[in-house]
């Protein structure tokens, strides 16, 4: 499937993209509040883009605090029609390892009391999930990852999405391994199955920047985290440019 008009939701490390300006910030307002940061316009390569930064330009926005119907209408709303999240992860499965990029396929949600649908007063809204992720932004994200050089891409896997914002325990890591969650982060849901409502495509492409409680020896320290997301999201930029060529034509 061809798009007219792709969004790009950056995550922890990705809060812009070199190719956009601040010149082309667009302030915006929704019927449920403001997005997280203005609206970015832009081109990756040659093709026009929509970035927005998930937890505010600067960084300052837990996962909870995420308004993320905003987020999700403010970009509909715009023209998008496609949306890529991108996401900071730690891998639970043990062939996974920091610095690979994971590109889900299905995702568990444990979080609570966040706002996760547009329905409710009257409006009753239920969507399929039976597979939350677009197939074909899927196959155009593994596609590019394979274009990047020293990147190791994993074609499928289990997003399993906690509350945050601390970390997760060991127990808690084991858990989500007998669900069959294969990597972690904090802010797939209610993301994914809002973009479901709004009836536009939507993909993730999860970066592993660190293993996941209980899956290395050592305490999880925000050093090591930060060091992988420097050079990864590098990687994780060259790859959504070379997917954007595909998905426009």
């Amino acid at each position: 499937m061809a798009y007219r008009s792709l969004a790009i939701i950056g995550g922890t490390g990705l809060g812009a993209l070199a190719t956009i300006s601040k010149d082309d910030a667009l302030e915006v307002t929704t019927p449920y509040g403001s997005p997280s940061a203005p609206l970015m316009k832009g081109r990756l390569g040659i093709r026009p883009v929509t970035f927005l930064a998930r937890h505010g330009n600067p960084h300052a926005l837990l996962p909870q605090e995420i308004n993320y119907r905003a987020n999700i209408h403010a970009l509909v709303e715009s023209g998008c029609d496609a949306i890529v999240g991108v996401n900071a992860v730690g891998a639970i499965r043990r062939d996974v390892s920091s610095g690979d990029v994971v590109v889900p396929h299905d995702i568990i949600d444990y979080t609570y009391g966040r706002k996760h649908t547009f329905g409710g007063d009257g409006r009753v809204i239920h969507v399929d999930m039976t597979e939350p992720y677009a197939s074909d932004l899927r196959a155009a994200l593994n596609q590019a990852a394979g274009q990047v050089a020293q990147l190791t891409v994993h074609r499928d896997g289990v997003y399993g999405c906690t509350q945050g914002p601390r970390l997760e325990t060991s127990a808690e890591i084991d858990r989500m391994e007998r669900d069959g969650c294969d990597v972690v982060g904090m802010t797939g849901m209610p993301e994914a199955a809002l973009a479901r409502e709004m009836g536009v495509g939507y993909a993730a492409v999860c970066l592993v920047v660190n293993a996941a409680a209980g899956r290395a020896p050592g305490p999880i320290t925000l050093q090591q985290i930060e060091e992988v997301t420097l050079t990864g999201m590098e990687k994780v930029e060259a790859l959504l440019t070379h997917a954007v060529e595909s998905l426009y034509k």
